[in-house]
């Protein structure tokens, strides 16, 4: 197993990354001090799977656990399904001393995450992610919250997990639409904050799509170990952790306008990454040849590159419930060349029109 540490003023807490972890979740647990009673939340599609690996490991550090299933899909990340969580670790008798188990993708991680952040105003919680996007991604950093309908994610706080524990042998059974998703997450990284990143993704394509588990073993931590380094910098994303954003911002209001049924996140997000590729590259920040790298790599893939057809006025009314909005400015992270980023201010008008103008 490899280890990362996020080293932070208010809580510190590992990563680990490797196969056939599930099995060891309560004695790595337990080594972190967690006690009493473990609220196992997960999904239909995980369950099965993995939910009985993971209560007998907990059983058997001493732990008692309960398994808590919520709809699969981003469209029930609400607040309906959050209070029927809460209902659920009610009637457990879970206490301040119990924790949280997150079981599965970005949804169960990002919900069961600001449940455990709100419940008796905060129990402990420990991210098992079992899609590539959250492994690299979101349970990592302490981003928890659920969606309003006029937005994503536009309800949560930063709530530090007290463990990290990535099974990679996870990928095996996730399917090719979401395991492909979650290489846009990946693909990120790369864009703006690694070049030699990016390039291994590029000579790698084959192994990528094979799921080969020693490469994406070295991907994953290699991504895990970027968002430390920028989280224990900005933990709260007031300045460097914004560049995490990179092709959110457009992708967030497609998933919006979507109802969050035609897109998966990391569809949403490639989509919007070959957008800010040629925002950018209208702005001089980068050259034509850097987005073609970026689209080339997205179709690669097997990710959408071409944003949806959407009314101009409904964008703008979408960007401009963005929670990054400042005083109707969105900072919007564009790639200087690939490895590197810049921040550029657009208002929510004139990010429409352009993405629009550009079809």
């Amino acid at each position: 197993m490899k280890t990362i540490t996020i080293q932070l003023d208010s809580h510190s807490y590992d990563i680990g990354i490797g196969e056939g972890l599930l099995s060891g979740i309560g004695a790595a647990c337990k080594a972190v001090g967690l006690a009493g009673a473990a609220a196992v939340v997960t999904n239909p599609t995980v369950a099965p799977l993995y939910a009985g690996v993971v209560t007998g490991s907990l059983q058997q550090a001493g732990f008692t656990p309960v398994v808590i299933e919520i709809p699969d899909g981003e469209e029930f990340k609400t607040g309906e399904t959050l209070n029927s969580v809460y209902d659920r670790l009610l009637e457990a008798g879970l206490d301040r001393r119990s924790f949280i188990v997150a079981l599965g993708g970005g949804v169960v991680g990002d919900l069961a995450g600001f449940a455990a952040a709100t419940f008796l105003r905060g129990i402990p919680f420990v991210q098992v992610p079992t899609t590539l996007l959250a492994q690299v991604d979101s349970s990592v950093g302490g981003k928890t919250g659920i969606d309003h309908p006029l937005g994503k994610n536009l309800i949560g706080a930063f709530y530090q997990p007290h463990l990290v524990l990535s099974d990679v042998s996870t990928l095996k059974t996730l399917s090719e639409r979401h395991y492909r998703a979650g290489l846009a997450e990946v693909i990120k990284y790369g864009a703006v904050l690694d070049a030699e990143l990016f390039a291994l993704l590029e000579a790698k394509v084959d192994g990528l799509l094979k799921r080969d588990p020693q490469l994406l073993g070295r991907v994953i931590a290699r991504c895990c170990e970027i968002k430390a380094w920028v989280v224990e910098q900005d933990e709260r994303e007031g300045g460097l952790r914004a560049v995490l954003n990179y092709g959110h911002t457009l992708g967030h209001a497609f998933e919006t306008l979507s109802g969050y049924r035609d897109l998966v996140h990391g569809e949403a997000v490639a989509i919007g990454m070959v957008q800010a590729a040629q925002l950018s590259q209208r702005e001089g920040y980068c050259s034509v040849g850097d987005v073609e790298r970026i689209t080339t790599l997205v179709q690669q893939v097997g990710l959408p590159s071409d944003a949806p057809v959407v009314a101009t006025e409904d964008l703008i009314t979408s960007l401009a419930k963005d929670k990054k909005n400042r005083s109707g400015t969105l900072q919007y992270v564009c790639n200087r060349g690939i490895g590197s980023y810049v921040f550029h201010q657009f208002t929510p008008a004139q990010l429409a029109e352009a993405c629009c103008s550009g079809r």
